[in-house]
């Protein structure tokens, strides 16, 4: 989907709106819509009674009546062409985009492998869930699916409108890739997780076409207030005419028309279906696409924003800045033990300390030690290393971590330690303690940076109501640093999957409407639970399944926008669904007693 600015009304779609507002004028696709029903039945008795003047009694005056039925009636057609042509507005670029979309489907053949390893040519519709495939470079990858084996470059330019290819790999948060894009380099496993018409891109298109759009609870709940509204002013205006002849007022059928179509709400009714379309359409120009209407009308309701600290506070590298060593120890010591216990470490924290470390002159080569027992990081150890083949043995990780390991092996933690590691904290880095023989020599400088320009959207959305809370991992003290950064009204330090839930429901508990953003896996039961919940389309299928909104540019920040779209939907409503009604009461207590004048 391209991401350039569109015209509001283009030639085709304009074309298209102009056909749609005659085609809709069909009786049975008009009562969908009461109040505009209303109207279109005014409309065909005012154009009777342009033919037969007296059809219903009316005293003709010359021409002069059916002159003046003519020119209710016209006003009536234009009112009723006008709000269809504003929802076919809506709706025509709706298709546009999901024109655009559809471009991207291709029915080309698969490589399914079967159970003996060998390969069998299938076109891509037959697929089915569970299938195996295998994609190679240049190849497009025949429908959705998670990669099972290998790690690949994958063109998503068909779906996000990026150029850039991204990289696509078997387990993690990054194994989900999408039907029609193009493997670029290498090869990928792919096992099919959607049935055939069933895919991602199926599911957008039917959504982003209206084909699957319903009402929205507010949309409901308007649509009956409107039509309550209609029932009275239609019961006003029929014993409107015994009163008339009671007073000696003689009031033409074609005026008590007319009167009714000024007094019900015709503005909002007939405006109303099309503020809905043209919500989900803003929220797709956005590059966001937005499983129901009544996703979009509850951003406009967020009253919490629950935000993960990396990729969405943070730009989420957190790289080595600096060596700190502790009391007694040389600085070019640490850095070398430093770079030393990182070469076993494959995360970009390690990697990054091993280019900081070589960049600072650093004297170890990798190729001095490749005979040593390298220590890979875990998330359970916390530590990665080396135990060279003379008999040292280094580690590097958090510092709970490797204080608890020098103590099991009866070393010495320094007493400057503690203050260092707290004094980077409170700078919103991450600590990591380096130590050789269980003797501890410095610390390694982590740096996160916070986005720019997010005080400013956190104060804004803090104006308009919206509370924010940050979700992290880190220890309390790097939370509490990053929190006052970023401006967030809260933080959640040390935050799990559970954690995540716990918070949602907190703040439900309290009548709040939450939104969140995930990718993971582990994201997915808290993203259901979350009233509006964005994945990111980088994500895992269980994310994208539980979300009821997908930004297929993969920018968690993107929930900024989608919530500011929202609160602007409802205002829209707001503001019509006001002018309508007070509009209408205004029209009541100023026209009809204009009415009787005469017989006063």
């Amino acid at each position: 989907m391209s991401k350039k600015n569109q015209k509001l009304v283009t030639p085709d779609i304009f074309r298209q709106a102009v056909i749609g507002s005659f085609t809709k004028l069909n009786p049975l696709y008009m009562m969908k819509n009461p109040v505009m029903f209303v109207v279109e039945i005014g409309f065909f008795i005012t154009l009777l009674l342009s033919i037969f003047p007296g059809l219903f009694g009316d005293i003709s005056n010359g021409s002069n009546l059916r002159v003046y039925n003519i020119i209710v009636c016209v006003v009536l057609f234009i009112t009723v062409l006008f709000a269809n042509f504003a929802e076919s507005v809506a709706e025509g670029r709706g298709k546009a985009q999901a024109a655009s979309l559809k471009k991207t489907q291709k029915d080309t053949q698969a490589r399914v492998l079967l159970p003996d390893g060998t390969e069998k040519m299938v076109m891509s519709s037959e697929l089915k869930k569970g299938d195996i495939v295998m994609v190679s470079a240049g190849e497009i990858i025949p429908g959705d699916g998670e990669v099972i084996e290998g790690i690949a470059s994958v063109d998503e330019s068909a779906i996000t409108g990026e150029s850039a290819p991204v990289v696509r790999e078997s387990g993690g948060d990054f194994c989900s890739v999408t039907g029609g894009t193009t493997v670029v380099s290498d090869w990928l496993k792919i096992k099919i997780t959607s049935e055939p018409g069933n895919s991602f891109l199926d599911r957008m298109i039917a959504l982003v076409e209206g084909a699957s759009r319903k009402k929205t609870p507010n949309e409901i709940a308007l649509s009956t207030l409107l039509v309550s509204l209609t029932i009275i002013f239609l019961i006003v205006i029929v014993t409107l005419y015994p009163i008339g002849i009671y007073s000696g007022v003689q009031l033409q059928t074609s005026t008590l028309i007319a009167l009714c179509v000024c007094l019900i709400p015709t503005t909002i009714g007939g405006l109303l279906s099309a503020i809905g379309i043209a919500g989900m359409d803003r929220v797709t120009r956005f590059n966001v696409i937005a499983m129901s209407g009544k996703a979009v009308e509850a951003c406009g309701d967020v009253d919490t924003m629950i935000l993960d600290k990396t990729g969405t506070i943070t730009f989420g590298n957190r790289l080595a800045s600096e060596f700190i060593p502790v009391a007694g120890i040389d600085k070019k010591e640490l850095i070398d033990y430093a770079c030393l216990a990182s070469f076993g470490d494959d995360t970009p924290e390690g990697k990054s300390t091993v280019d900081l470390a070589k960049n600072l002159g650093a004297s170890v080569k990798y190729e001095d030690y490749q005979d040593s027992e390298l220590i890979e990081f875990t998330a359970a150890s916390k530590m990665s290393g080396i135990n060279t083949k003379d008999g040292h043995i280094i580690r590097k990780g958090a510092r709970d971590a490797i204080v608890q390991y020098i103590q099991d092996n009866n070393g010495i933690v320094p007493k400057d330690l503690s203050a260092k590691v707290d004094q980077i904290s409170k700078l919103g880095g991450t600590p990591l303690v380096v130590c050789a023989d269980y003797k501890v020599l410095g610390v390694i400088y982590l740096k996160d940076t916070v986005k720019p320009g997010l005080i400013e959207r956190f104060e804004r959305l803090r104006k308009i109501g919206i509370k924010t809370i940050m979700c992290t991992g880190d220890n309390p003290l790097t939370a509490a640093t990053i929190a006052a950064e970023a401006g967030v009204d809260g933080y959640i330090a040390e935050c799990k999957p559970e954690d995540k839930i716990e918070a949602i429901k907190k703040e439900q508990a309290e009548g709040k409407v939450v939104a969140m953003t995930g990718d993971g896996t582990n994201d997915a039961p808290a993203l259901a639970q979350a009233n509006v919940g964005i994945a990111m389309n980088s994500g895992t299928s269980a994310a994208k399944e539980a979300a009821n909104m997908v930004d297929l540019d993969s920018d968690p920040t993107k929930i900024l926008e989608v919530v500011e779209i929202g609160k602007q939907l409802l205002i829209t409503r707001g503001s019509l669904t006001t002018f309508s009604i007070a509009n209408d009461i205004a029209k009541y207590f100023a026209i009809i007693p204009a009415m009787f004048t005469v017989a006063i």
